[in-house]
């Protein structure tokens, strides 16, 4: 029966060909739309991930990451002073623009950190090293960034306006596909740098024309002009998280509960809670896991559609030789046997290049963009398993046509 099946499926090479054509096209759609979900779902929580850090104290309002409310550096000094707390430090995310020598405004999200820090910062550094934020008005980007901010190599310089910044680093995976570009700073630069954020126009007339001038602009702050050095925090300064470290042997729970006694109007998330939240607001109170997910749905469809037809126009073609089967005695389920054993070839050799072209995709979105397409082990085997059933269900459709074929056909001009 094998060899039936085989013989049916590769008579006709132009239409196996069209029918693998479909299939792959369903798999590698469907692959590509779980592994940007995938993908983008991880790029949100890596900096959490990434850390070090046990439990993060937030605002009590805070939906994800990026969205929350501010705190006064005060909440550090009162978090050291819990029972079971190793040890503790401050985080910064705020907005900022970036404007290039070029002068053209790129949208930005600032990280201030402790440079010595043991909580934050712990990423892989393509080039330079976190301690290298030390200086001041300087910081570390992605290397995927670069383009981005019209920056080539580790040295050059551009705004983040008011102020002049330059760029001593490269990380690598920091980057976050639902944010804006992400630098990291200095504590006490990244305050400097967002606190300075504003614009204005200065409008003088002269000979009954209004001439404005934007402040902002790259001619107004040269770029060799010193700068004062930023200022150190103060209690009152804002912050956005403090990030702790529980002593050995600590129950996080209990720890929670202490800090969010201790530290009004707040919350204390351990460091896979802190992920859960910011993955579930992505995926759930945005559109973007729908919008994927309809995108699978559609190349199961396809996938469907092709092959369904495929397999149907093949029994057409080969009725009298599962008429000649019928006559000879075989069961329907040895018909049934045949057609199915045909899906599944085309599963298994859909699906193979599929997932080589998706692998290679991946690898190239990574590398090029930063862009993760992730397809992991469990991903791998479910689209599989889609893909088969995807193939098996098209053969039950083409299986309806030979479940009444009557034996007499054979003998039939």
């Amino acid at each position: 029966m094998a060899s039936i099946a085989r013989k049916n499926l590769f008579e006709d090479i132009p239409r196996f060909i069209v029918a693998q054509a479909g299939i792959m096209f369903a798999v590698s759609l469907v692959t590509i739309q779980v592994g940007i979900l995938d993908g983008f779902s991880r790029s949100t929580t890596r900096l959490i991930e990434q850390s070090d850090a046990d439990l993060w104290v937030t605002s009590k309002e805070m939906l994800q990451l990026e969205i929350t409310l501010p705190m006064p550096l005060q909440r550090l000094i009162q978090t050291r002073e819990v029972e079971g707390v190793d040890h503790a430090e401050a985080l910064i995310s705020r907005n900022a623009l970036w404007l290039d020598t070029n002068g053209k405004i790129v949208p930005i999200r600032v990280w201030g950190l402790n440079p010595t820090g043991k909580l934050f910062g712990n990423w892989s550094m393509a080039q330079g090293t976190p301690t290298a934020l030390k200086e001041a008005y300087t910081f570390i980007t992605d290397r995927s960034n670069l383009n981005a901010l019209n920056l080539k190599q580790v040295g050059e310089t551009g705004k983040i306006v008011p102020l002049k910044a330059k760029l001593v680093g490269l990380s690598e995976y920091t980057q976050s596909m639902a944010s804006s570009t992400s630098i990291y700073a200095s504590l006490e630069s990244a305050n400097a740098f967002t606190s300075g954020l504003g614009s204005s126009l200065n409008c003088t007339i002269n000979s009954g024309d209004v001439d404005c001038k934007n402040p902002l602009s790259t001619s107004d702050i040269p770029l060799g002009e010193p700068q004062p050095q930023p200022r150190r925090l103060n209690l009152t300064d804002q912050i956005t998280y403090v990030l702790v470290k529980a002593k050995p042997g600590q129950d996080l729970q209990v720890l929670k509960q202490r800090l969010e006694a201790k530290l009004s109007n707040t919350r204390a998330y351990t460091k896979e809670e802190m992920a859960s939240i910011t993955r579930s607001y992505w995926r759930e109170r945005t559109g973007i896991g729908f919008i994927l997910g309809l995108g699978a749905a559609v190349g199961v469809i396809v996938g469907i559609v092709v092959v369904s037809q495929i397999l149907y126009s093949s029994v057409s073609d080969h009725l009298k030789e599962f008429g000649t089967l019928k006559a000879m005695g075989a069961s329907d389920w040895v018909i049934y046997g045949v057609i199915t054993e045909q899906a599944l070839w085309m599963a298994i050799l859909g699906y193979i290049p599929s997932m080589a072209i998706c692998w290679g995709l991946g690898a190239w979105t990574v590398a090029a963009k930063g862009i993760v397409i992730l397809i992991t082990p469990t991903t791998a085997i479910a689209v599989f398993g889609l893909t088969v059933f995807m193939c098996v269900g098209s053969a039950l459709i083409a299986i309806q046509k030979v479940t009444h074929v009557d034996p007499a056909i054979v003998f039939k001009a």
